[in-house]
């Protein structure tokens, strides 16, 4: 499948990619549309209500994130176990429905959705999506790993509606919309910096939403944890922030400092070695730390022993930190691939 891509303006990113059916002979437009979805987001199985449909998809990346703006006819979309476990695509999702109405089924939930409000969907579990009319979406797409969430905060985040009228959806709609719209126009460089802060700002966001739908949780913690989270965040290149020195800060008890963390399912060490763990990822995969030894990454985030963290950043991501550089390099060196995707992905 070849996308009808236009020719970048000077200062436009490489990156942008345009895929239409308007070009495609009729009786191929259900296969093309199914290959240019499901390279987009993940590998979808595809249903509309007869042969002859059309839709318009425009993507672009920032760094490690990909947006897109997708227009199309009534469609029905499955994210089946089979397609997960022959694609493995590990990526989160973050839709915005602009124009139509839409269902969303995830993690035992039905959402239904109308123009100005989002829904986040895990590319990695099974997942069933219905636009009954003409519909324009925009979406962020990232790999899980960025915003660090474990199994049970996604579970609860996806397939539940952000409002506009809430603090999550008030702030991210226009930001999003926004965000689609212009990444384009963005020189590279630009863009591997927006994608930073488009995760940071997102992992605030997204923490805060978590906490407050922790309905048997006490209000002085929901305050308190994410205090305390931010806290560990700009002290994690100190080697010497442990559980004791949080406790004094917040002048409260190591034990109370631990039962916090319950509601995480974590303990505060690992918070802190996952976090220092993610910081190191994100800046191994910056075109402009190439120069820094990976000994020196990890002492800027506070891992004391080059040996302990190339160890367990191998136990954490399945590859040692030189593997991880090396690959994030070359992706960020060549741009996606405008191939058809295979026959697996749009069986």
């Amino acid at each position: 499948m070849s996308p009808e891509s236009s020719t970048p303006e000077p200062g436009r990113q490489l990156s942008d990619t345009l895929y239409t059916t308007d070009s495609v002979p009729p009786d191929q437009r259900l296969t093309y549309w199914r290959a240019a979805l499901s390279q987009t987001f993940a590998a979808m199985d595809i249903a509309v209500p007869d042969e002859i449909c059309s839709g318009t998809i425009r993507t672009s990346r920032l760094g490690h994130l990909q947006v897109a703006t997708v227009q199309g006819d009534s469609l029905r979309a499955r994210r089946t176990p089979q397609l997960i476990a022959r694609s493995k695509d590990q990526h989160l999702v973050v839709k915005l429905l602009v124009k139509g109405v839409a269902r969303v089924e995830q993690d035992a939930r039905e959402v239904h959705l109308h123009p100005g409000e989002i829904v986040f969907c895990d590319m990695a579990r099974p997942l069933r999506m219905e636009f009954p009319h003409p519909f324009q979406t925009k979406s962020l797409v990232l790999p899980q790993w960025l915003l660090g969430l474990g199994e049970s905060d996604l579970q609860r985040l996806t397939a539940t509606p952000v409002r506009p009228d809430t603090t999550l959806g008030s702030l991210l709609s226009p930001f999003l919309t926004q965000l689609v719209d212009t990444a384009a126009t963005y020189p590279s460089a630009t863009g591997e910096v927006l994608d930073r802060h488009v995760v940071d700002l997102l992992t605030v966001l997204v923490g805060e939403r978590l906490h407050q739908e922790v309905g048997d949780t006490p209000s002085g913690t929901r305050v308190l944890l994410p205090r305390i989270q931010v806290f560990i965040d700009r002290h994690l290149a100190d080697p010497d922030l442990t559980p004791d020195a949080i406790a004094r800060a917040h002048q409260i008890s190591v034990r109370y400092l631990h039962k916090l963390f319950q509601t995480e399912d974590v303990t505060v060490s690992r918070w802190i070695q996952r976090r220092r763990l993610q910081e190191c990822r994100r800046e191994l995969a910056r075109r402009e730390a190439a120069g820094r030894t990976i000994a020196a990454v990890a002492r800027r985030w506070g891992f004391t022993s080059a040996a302990h963290f190339s160890r367990v950043f191998r136990d954490a991501y399945g590859l040692s930190p030189a593997e991880w550089r090396d690959s994030a390099a070359r992706a960020l060196r060549i741009p996606p691939s405008p191939s058809c995707v295979s026959e697996a992905a749009v069986a």
